[in-house]
């Protein structure tokens, strides 16, 4: 899986920029609001904590079949950071499968951001040589379930952990 590795991504307003440890206290900030955690659990990290988290991130996942790509969302208009997005890739039957998630800071919600940066991930995965994308979703999570739909994918009656699995196929 090493083949993959996490680019600045550019759309009309956003950045999707390449996790780096720096990100850590600002993305604390961002991260802060409880709210943010109702429907997957956890508290907001602080910035020591995301620092660690966010080293273990870039240093890759220990399994050799399995890439991590994170990324935070900048809005270049704002010169700030709104949330996160990721791509877990792992091997399948079908070929290599991308799980996608995303967060955005309380502020930025309901600017379409989540939904930009989601499509824009979407796509740029679609040009690897990714086969699939899932997304695992709280079925009473509305915002979330209209970015995947968004972003082409469409529920499933697979469920995981409490949440449905979304998909979308990236080749014919």
């Amino acid at each position: 899986m090493s083949t993959f590795a996490a680019r600045t991504i550019s759309t009309g307003r956003l950045d999707l920029v390449p996790l780096q440890v720096e990100h850590a206290e600002e993305m604390a900030a961002v991260l802060s609001d409880p709210a943010l955690y109702a429907f997957i659990g956890g508290t907001p990290h602080t910035p020591q904590a995301l620092r660690s988290r966010y080293q273990r991130l870039t240093a890759g996942s220990p399994d050799p079949a399995v890439t991590w790509l994170n990324w935070v969302i900048r809005l270049r208009d704002e010169a700030c950071l709104t949330g996160t997005v990721q791509a877990t890739i792992s091997s399948s039957g079908d070929g290599p499968l991308a799980e996608i998630a995303w967060m955005m800071g309380t502020p930025w919600q309901g600017r379409g951001i989540a939904t930009e940066a989601a499509r824009e991930l979407v796509g740029w995965l679609s040009r690897l040589p990714v086969r699939t994308v899932i997304a695992h979703i709280h079925p009473e999570h509305q915002a979330s379930a209209a970015v995947a739909a968004a972003a082409g994918l469409t529920p499933t009656d697979e469920w995981h952990e409490g949440e449905i699995r979304w998909h979308r196929s990236t080749r014919r």
